[in-house]
């Protein structure tokens, strides 16, 4: 600081005569934070907001995965008799009596992702230092979407995205941006792919828009994410626009099908301008032919979009990042942090090849948001997304790469992949359970348990019952998902607490409550 600062004092800011005015409230020392008292109010209240969430952990989270109420019996337990929401309240409450109603109303009745038999979706545990960078980012929240709302922040959010443009390989003119997981990245990525790829092969004069679309063409297997489609719907393209081409018999997309489609379509007039990979598909795990894609985007110049919100993060592991090829090879990559970085919600992000793409897609310069000294063109981050409003998502990722080290990020994910390969190959063993696919590329192993004599529409069913059999038991947890027909049993291992006796604990969990089970 120099001389010629002067500095807030904090005991002066305010005659004594202000002391009083928020004795509306029963903690008036929580919002008059200038005052002394306000210092002890806060720690006290840490102290208790803290307690209550390692009672949830210890009391909740790691004893089951999930409640064993139904959506209507939830409604009825949170809601009560009306089954509705209740008017806001209108006078103030002590925080005590706040956090009180957090632990009776909500603390059991949550997924618990802690649970090391939770066999998710895609809702791995934060890790301990995400969780503290997230409650930080939010004491200074710091709006990073135009520098001077977020000074520091800005240059937060432009290391870690340099870091997860180094993880998937993209160059030194690449450049990433943060959104709210994958689903805004794949849009945003989408949004790139039309502004600047599809306006290059139409020769328009700006970005294409309305009749011009008519033609576009834009290729994935069904196993993309449903992000894709909903974001050429959004972006105006017409539902022939989105040309499904079937994987193999593993679930990956390869060339040589996705070439033939875009020669036909040439063929019959029409502008193939993007292919999208996937490394990771929801459903299975499956890690679609990437590179190959990439050769066919070069020679009939397509935009590569790959989708590694799931799988992006084996790259950090030397032993696993072979799973996981060709993401350098891509235009734009969508990587989720809050998957595979084990980082708390919500924190996606998309890598993009060329600066350029971004900013020439998403710039916008509000007259309200102009800098005071234009010529040191301070970094908005505003110009690179889709989004106006951004808080600090960076910080979590931060504190958390900081604390762990990408070494350290490589041992979760490979102990995640290795549990899984124990669970496959314990099925693949087994005369009861028949898996989708038989080792796993990364850590997501889909099955169904069989029961002689039913028929395969009996076994969707019987799939069905023995999902909400184990989640009312509390022993542990997996969604089901359809594959070519078929329902299966799907187990996320994407959990750093689940160990191989947890997952072989699965199957015996399930040949237990099946024998309860109605056998038609």
């Amino acid at each position: 600081m120099d001389d010629t600062t002067t500095a807030f004092d904090r005991a002066t800011s305010e005659p004594a005569a202000n002391a009083t005015r928020f004795d509306w409230h029963p903690e008036p020392a929580m919002f008059d934070l200038a005052a002394e008292p306000a210092r002890k109010a806060l720690e006290d209240l840490g102290h208790d907001a803290w307690g209550l969430a390692l009672d949830y952990l210890y009391d909740e989270a790691l004893v089951r995965p999930v409640g064993p109420d139904s959506y209507q019996q939830l409604r009825a337990r949170f809601f009560g008799p009306s089954g509705a929401p209740a008017p806001a309240p209108s006078a103030p409450s002590p925080s005590s009596a706040v956090l009180d109603e957090v632990r009776a109303r909500l603390v059991p009745y949550g997924y618990n992702a802690y649970h090391p038999r939770s066999f998710s979706y895609f809702t791995p545990p934060p890790l301990p230092m995400s969780v503290v960078g997230e409650m930080l980012s939010q004491v200074f929240h710091q709006g990073i979407d135009v520098f001077h709302s977020g000074p520091v922040g800005a240059l937060v959010e432009e290391e870690v995205t340099r870091w997860l443009a180094d993880l998937v390989g993209a160059g030194p003119e690449a450049w990433g941006v943060l959104t709210s997981g994958g689903v805004m990245a794949n849009i945003m990525a989408m949004t790139v792919a039309r502004d600047r790829h599809l306006a290059r092969l139409t020769r328009t004069q700006g970005p294409p828009r309305g009749a011009l679309l008519e033609r576009a063409r834009v290729y994935v297997s069904d196993q993309a994410h449903f992000s894709i489609g909903r974001a050429l719907d959004m972006l105006g393209f017409p539902p022939e626009a989105l040309v499904v081409v079937e994987p193999d018999e593993r679930y990956r997309l390869q060339a040589e099908p996705v070439a033939r489609r875009v020669a036909e379509d040439k063929a019959a007039g029409l502008v193939p301008f993007c292919v999208v990979g996937v490394c990771g598909t929801t459903n299975t795990g499956s890690v679609d032919d990437v590179p190959a894609l990439a050769d066919l985007a070069r020679r009939e110049d397509l935009w590569l979009h790959v989708d590694a919100a799931y799988g992006g993060a084996a790259r950090l592991s030397a032993r696993d990042a072979p799973r996981v090829p060709g993401l350098e090879l891509a235009d734009s990559v969508t990587v989720d942090p809050h998957k595979w970085l084990f980082q708390a919600y919500d924190i996606g992000g998309l890598v993009v090849r060329r600066r350029e793409d971004l900013h020439e897609t998403f710039h916008r310069s509000p007259e309200y948001y102009r800098s005071a000294i234009p010529e040191t063109e301070p970094l908005n981050w505003l110009e690179y997304s889709m989004e106006g409003t951004r808080r600090l998502r960076a910080l979590k990722l931060w504190t958390s790469w900081k604390h762990v080290g990408s070494e350290g990020f490589a041992r979760l994910v490979e102990h995640d992949n290795d549990v899984a390969a124990s669970l496959a190959a314990e099925i693949a063993g087994a005369e009861d359970f028949d898996a989708a696919v038989d080792e796993p590329e990364l850590s997501i192993v889909c099955f169904r348990h069989l029961v002689p004599g039913m028929t395969d529409a009996e076994l969707d069913a019987h799939q069905d019952r023995l999902q909400r059999a184990l989640e009312v038991s509390g022993e542990a947890w997996v969604s089901t998902t359809r594959l070519r027909g078929r329902t299966h049993l799907r187990a996320g291992v994407i959990n750093w607490l689940t160990t191989t006796q947890d997952a072989l604990g699965l199957l015996e969990s399930l040949r237990r409550l099946a024998k309860a089970l109605p056998t038609a």
